[in-house]
């Protein structure tokens, strides 16, 4: 799989129960450091909150991941919160819920439904767009291989996001995962084209 599933941008989501109020924000996020400064950023803003809790998962194999209850019992905020992420298959998300308590307890099963359903507003109101997994590749030529290279370019629409024309050329390019071996293998065939030795 060369492609994952986020937000485009911050959206919001309301669920209420027994005067509880859950506030929900769905926000991209690219790095567990990213996580932790939007985390800071809704922890100031609703400091009179009884619970700020969030789960998150990272990475286009969906493999890094985590929940906090923020005080909450055991497995009754973040974990739903995070099953939320799971069964909309996405990644580079962060989900935060905050709590304002209404001073009728919701018990153990009814937390888990709050958080949820807060959790679900949140997804249900964003912009759910598709990214592909993108690889880059440096490489130099001679200038006389130009249109060799350009053609792969041309076929293969990788994006250029580094080029210098001289005598010699170099280049970078990006491309999706599925499409960088055949790429690889075109470039190779480029008389006088080689790539630099990287640590």
């Amino acid at each position: 799989m060369d492609t994952f599933k986020t937000v485009k941008e911050t959206s919001k989501g309301l669920f209420t129960e027994k005067k509880s109020k859950f506030i929900s924000f769905a926000i991209p996020v690219q790095t567990v450091e990213d996580v932790k400064i939007e985390v800071e950023k809704y922890r100031k803003e609703y400091y009179d909150a009884r619970h700020v809790c969030w789960a998150y998962m990272l990475g286009s194999g969906r493999d890094e991941f985590r929940s906090n209850d923020d005080g909450e019992p055991s497995g009754t905020a973040g974990k739903p919160i995070l099953g939320q992420i799971n069964s909309n298959e996405l990644t580079n998300i962060l989900i935060v819920v905050i709590r304002y308590f209404g001073g009728v307890k919701l018990g153990t099963s009814g937390l888990i439904v709050a958080y949820k359903e807060a959790a679900i507003e949140a997804i249900a109101n964003a912009e759910i767009i598709e990214k592909t997994v993108d690889l880059e590749i440096s490489f130099q030529f001679e200038y006389p291989f130009m249109n060799d290279v350009m053609k792969i370019v041309k076929d293969l629409e990788p994006a250029i996001l580094n080029q210098q024309y001289d005598t010699d050329c170099f280049m970078t390019l990006k491309i999706r995962k599925g499409l960088y071996d055949q790429l690889i293998s075109r470039l190779e065939k480029v008389e006088s084209l080689h790539f630099p030795q990287t640590d």
